[in-house]
């Protein structure tokens, strides 16, 4: 499965990857998966002919969102093998020899660039769910009344997205060393699922 893209494969043979006893793909690239789902829908309704009243002002909103919503869904799909390589980083750096006291030097330093890594990739579909949902708002509020069940279900796919994203955040700073980047990567991701759960319950009173 390494030297095969996960967004190349059939849906069925997406699900059995994930489904299997291998340890990739696992929840990052599931929460990727969620959001470029979301968005996929989000930007299909900004897409339908109709709006909500058939008025020129939410047309123009319709698409600028729904182009939007395109940029995140091919960004979040992209990061569904992101998560799976920076995991495969991680592996390999904890396989690596440590007879020595350099190769142990080694070893940790490769350790924490590949957690590094591990923390960027989910974190960077935090702000991509977190985008979307928020371009969400514009379409719930525009978009055809007909398609507020695809509206609804985009939305709550985005925002499962960015919570599980955030959880594989948080389970790779719990072994990161540097204080710092450790301390603002946190505040960010706390930040973002507060963001995103507002404009989430925005969205479900927009659309009733």
């Amino acid at each position: 499965m390494a030297d095969t893209a996960l967004t190349s494969l059939s849906v069925g043979a997406l699900l059995d990857a994930f489904a299997s006893s291998a340890p990739t793909p696992g929840g990052g690239s599931a929460a990727a998966l969620a959001g470029a789902a979301g968005a996929s829908l989000l930007a299909m309704v900004a897409a339908l002919p109709k709006t909500k009243t058939g008025d020129a002002g939410e047309r123009e909103a319709l698409d600028a969102a729904g182009g939007k919503l395109n940029d995140l869904r091919r960004e979040l799909a992209a990061l569904i093998d992101a998560d799976t390589r920076a995991y495969d980083l991680v592996t390999a750096a904890y396989r690596q020899p440590k007879a020595t006291d350099a190769e142990k030097a080694a070893r940790k330093e490769a350790i924490q660039a590949a957690l590094r890594a591990a923390t960027e990739t989910p974190l960077s579909t935090m702000r991509a769910c977190d985008a979307a949902i928020r371009e969400a708002a514009a379409v719930a509020q525009n978009g055809n009344p007909s398609a507020a069940s695809d509206v609804f279900v985009g939305v709550e796919l985005t925002l499962a997205g960015l919570r599980g994203a955030e959880k594989n955040v948080a389970i790779n700073l719990g072994n990161l060393t540097d204080e710092a980047y450790r301390d603002d990567a946190a505040n960010e991701a706390k930040t973002l699922l507060e963001t995103g759960s507002e404009q989430a319950e925005i969205c479900r009173k927009l659309l009733g």
